[in-house]
Order: structure tokens, then C-alpha cells, then sequence
């Protein structure tokens, strides 16, 4: 048995090759087209030497050129590593080296950091640019090959026979945060992909050729990949590429291509939410907002469905679960502070330190099974079998479920306050400060106390221009948590830090000490 990830293309293009497959800026490309540069892609890699198997690494922003290598990787039936665009030469180099990339395709605006990364790495043996300037031959990586993307494409063939490969075969290395030490790569294999993509697509947000998703969620992260990029291909949809989140450029886009469907993470619905010129942008034309991962606020959810009429659907997956594992079904409202129930073929349990399942209502750790579990880490035996106990794969995500089986999270495993012996869950005392009108962000943390062994600290972005004393804050809590939960401190902060899928980096807030 055969199947290739690619085929969510090549299948829009034999039933409709001129119908749009992307918008970027102004440029329009029929499904034909973007197939096309996807087989030029394969022949030219091929003629490089890249073979099936290899692993080509991608660090590109959201841009048709992503789509068109992306495709031509898989083709040729080599593996698709894509690098988070903002990372830092060592970062690059770490990813490049650790999954065996021999070539990287890169985009001019990482130019010195990609040329830098290059330097540090035996593995790399070719190095694609995305842009219309070549660097000057002293810049190019010594001993390096080195080429400009489009004029391989220029002299390549139109014609590619895609790579048999099986459904087990990998697909895609993805990069997960790496919370402590090194970031590990999950190895997803074209049917983990395949088929959670059919999945959201067919089952979750019921998307059909006539849909206009908004990819601004980057490409590189498992979101973008899966529920924005592949899930709209597979429908014979046509996704509008923002190379960046700003919500001015959203609302334009969301007006001038009549976009229909927008999956974002929560600091993106947040901006939108509070920005002063949004009810000026015709938004008539959406009729699906989705979340996924970070945590959504009730009281967000609340102020968006109220402004905009617009409910958000919330879900919850990883980069080990590529990456859906559970959603609010569109039949019924959105249940708020929930992610919803297992989707279609995947199991989620509650277990406990000893892995025994734990009743509903109960705190433990959220556990997966499923068609959408990923193979295991790249080159660590050692971390998959300790993720993959027992057959489930352990999130290290804390929840619990209703009666009904809805499923909630209420932190993260070492995110787990212990202050005297209880255990707090900050997602518990966030809300709480969320509710606080003039409190924007909150971000519940645990630091050592020599008393109470934790003790718990909040960091806190208000509205503009509110001014909210720190004690007035603690007070707000204390009248609504349990006298152990409350926060005994809390820093204001502009921003908290985060990562691209919009998640709170906690350890930052922690210091370098935890």
C-alpha cells in the first residue's frame, strides 16, 4: 500500500487545475501552476542528489515558494524538516544537524542567520535561496553549493512521477518547543498527516472548495501545516498567505478575498478583539474561527462572540499528535474553557503518577492514542519510549474531563504549583485575573519560597492606560481563589513572551534558574 502527503495536491490539480490554490499579495496561482513548481521542485532536488529518504530542511515565512518546496520535497519522497523563521544561527544549526538535513532551502530575509548555521554543520550539503539576489561568493558557506531557488526551478522539468511511499514512511520532522534541554523532533509519517488534515477538513471545520482560509499562522508549525495549509488543499480550497500576523493586514485581507474561515492561536483573537479599527473592516464573509495552541481565555471567547457574533471553536493537539487530538464539534455551541472531545479515532485519558486512569472530574495527565500519534523522536529511543508508555503518548498537559467528556486543561505537568504540599494549577488562577477588566494577559508561575517550598507569582499586561496597584490585583484574587491559590506577587510586563504558536514561555518567566 501507497500513500503520498503530496497527493493533497496533485488531487486539486487533476479535478481543478485553474481554480486558485494561494493569493499572496497580488499574485493569484491556479492549483496547475502551484503543482508544476512543486515537480520542478522534486526534478531539481533529484538532480542535486537529494534521494528519497533524505531530509531537506525548510525556513521560509508563509509564502508561495513554502508551498511549492514543501510538496516538492515529498514528491521525491524525501522528509520535509521546516525551521521556525525566527530562530538564531545556533538554533538553525542545531535543527539542521540533529535531523540530517542535506540541504536547506532558506528565504532572504534569514539570510545571515541561515549563512551563519551553515557554517557550523557537516551535514548540509546544498544551500537554496529564496530571493532575487544571490550573496556575493565570499558570503556563501566554504565548500557549500549554493543556489537561487527560482532559476533551479527555471531549468527544471514540469514532469515529476511521485515517490510511492507508504503510510508509515515519515513525511515531516517537527520540532517540539524543547521546554528543557534540546528541542526534539517528532517524526509524523504521511498517513498521521493525511489523515488528520481529511479530518479537520471533512469532519471539524466541513470545508469545501469554495472556502477562503486565512494562512497567517505560520507554515513551519504544526497548525499551519496541518489544520490551515493541508486541510484547505485537500477540501480544493484557496488559502491567502500572510507572511506575518498584524491586524490591520488580517482585516484587509479578511474584506478584499472575502476570507471564510480563519484558524489562529489566542493572541491573535485577542489583538483582533482590542483593536481600535476593526469595526471598520467588512467581516461578513467569515463564517468558522477556530484556536488551538495556547489555552483560550472564557472571558475572550466571551468578548469576541459578544463584539463580532462570531463563536470561536477551541481544540487541542501537539506536534506529536499532528497535531489534532480533540475539538468542539460545530454542531453545538462551544463549550467555554473546553477543548472539546476526542475527535474521530483517537482516544484521550486522564491518568494519574502510576498511569492508572483516573473518573471524570479528576486532575491528572492528559494522555493520547490514535491514528494522529506520532512515530516517536528522531534518534532518541530513549525519549519516545518514555513518552510512549503503556501504548498512550504522555503529553505532559494536566486536564480533566466533564460528565459528558469534554475535555479541559488546566496547565502543564511541571507548570504544577506545589505551595505547602497543594497543588495549584495556574490556568485556575489566570482566569480569575483574566476576568479583571483591566487586565489583558495573565501568567501564573511557581518560584521557590523557603517556607511554602513554591510560592505562586503572577505576570500581568494590563489595557492601555489602566493603571491597577499590584496589592489591589492580589486583593481582586484573593476574594475568588482559595486562600492557598491566590497570587502573593505579580510583575506587569508589556508583553509576555512567546512562541510562534502563540503559547506562554514560562520557563522565561521563570528565569534561567527553573
Amino acid at each position: 500500500m501507497s500513500l503520498n502527503l503530496a497527493i493533497v495536491l496533485e488531487t486539486g490539480a487533476a479535478s481543478q487545475p485553474q481554480h486558485a490554490a494561494l493569493i499572496f499579495d497580488s499574485r493569484r496561482l491556479t492549483y496547475d501552476q502551484v503543482n508544476t513548481a512543486a515537480n520542478q521542485c522534486a526534478s531539481a532536488l533529484k538532480r542535486l542528489g537529494v534521494q528519497a529518504g533524505h531530509k531537506v530542511a525548510l525556513m521560509l515565512p508563509n509564502e508561495p515558494e513554502f508551498v511549492s518546496a514543501y510538496f516538492g520535497i515529498l514528491k521525491l519522497g524525501a522528509c520535509v524538516v521546516p525551521i521556525n523563521t525566527l530562530l538564531k544561527a545556533a538554533e538553525v544549526a542545531y535543527q539542521l544537524e540533529d535531523s540530517d538535513a542535506v540541504a536547506l532551502i532558506a528565504d532572504e530575509t534569514v539570510l545571515l542567520e541561515a549563512q551563519q548555521a551553515l557554517t557550523m554543520v557537516e551535514t548540509c550539503r546544498h544551500w537554496i535561496l529564496v530571493g532575487k539576489h544571490a550573496p556575493a561568493e565570499r558570503d556563501s558557506p566554504l565548500g557549500l553549493g549554493w543556489h537561487l531557488f527560482h532559476d533551479l526551478l527555471a531549468g527544471a522539468s514540469a514532469e515529476f512521477d511521485t515517490a510511492q511511499t507508504t503510510p508509515d514512511d515519515t513525511a515531516v520532522i517537527l520540532y517540539t518547543a524543547g521546554a528543557s534541554g534540546h528541542p526534539k523532533g517528532a517524526e509524523l509519517s504521511h498517513l498521521n498527516v493525511f489523515f488528520n488534515a481529511a479530518l479537520t477538513a471533512d469532519r471539524l471545520c466541513r470545508l469545501t472548495a469554495n472556502d477562503m482560509s486565512l494562512a497567517v499562522l505560520p507554515l513551519f508549525h504544526a497548525i499551519g501545516q496541518t489544520c490551515v495549509m493541508h486541510a484547505s488543499l485537500y477540501s480544493g480550497g484557496t488559502l491567502v498567505l500572510l507572511p506575518r500576523f498584524e491586524p490591520d493586514k488580517v482585516l484587509q485581507a479578511i474584506q478584499r478575498e472575502r476570507v471564510t474561515v480563519l484558524v489562529g492561536v489566542p493572541t491573535m483573537f485577542w489583538y483582533l478583539q482590542h483593536y481600535p479599527g476593526a469595526d471598520r473592516y467588512d467581516w461578513s464573509s467569515l463564517r468558522l474561527c477556530c484556536s488551538g495552541g495556547a489555552a483560550l481565555s472564557v472571558e475572550l471567547l466571551q468578548q469576541f462572540e459578544q463584539r463580532y457574533g462570531l463563536p470561536i471553536y477551541e481544540g487541542y493537539g501537539l506536534s506529536e499528535t499532528s497535531p489534532v487530538a480533540s475539538f468542539n464539534p460545530m454542531d453545538r455551541p462551544p463549550r467555554p474553557g473546553s477543548i472539546g472531545l476526542p475527535i474521530y479515532g483517537v482516544q484521550i485519558g486522564i491518568m494519574d503518577e502510576q498511569d492508572r486512569e483516573l473518573p471524570a472530574g479528576q486532575v491528572g495527565e492528559i494522555v493520547i492514542r490514535g491514528h494522529n500519534v506520532m512515530k516517536g523522536y528522531y534518534k532518541r529511543p530513549g525519549a519516545t519510549a518514555e513518552a510512549m508508555r503503556n501504548g498512550w503518548f504522555h503529553s505532559g498537559d494536566l486536564g480533566r474531563t466533564d460528565p459528558d467528556g469534554y475535555l479541559s486543561i488546566v496547565g502543564r505537568k511541571k507548570d504544577l504549583i506545589i505551595r505547602g504540599g497543594l497543588n495549584i494549577y495556574p490556568r485556575e488562577v489566570e482566569e480569575v485575573l483574566l476576568a479583571h477588566p483591566a487586565v489583558v494577559e495573565a501568567a501564573v508561575v511557581g518560584v521557590p519560597d523557603e517556607v511554602m517550598g513554591e510560592e505562586i507569582k503572577a505576570f500581568v499586561v494590563l489595557e492601555p492606560d489602566e493603571v491597577v496597584e499590584a496589592e489591589d490585583l492580589i486583593e481582586y484574587a484573593r476574594k475568588r481563589l482559595a486562600a492557598y491559590k491566590y497570587p502573593r506577587s505579580i510583575e506587569f510586563r508589556v508583553e509576555l513572551p512567546r512562541d510562534p504558536a502563540g503559547k506562554v514561555l514560562k520557563r522565561q518567566l521563570r528565569g534561567p534558574a527553573q
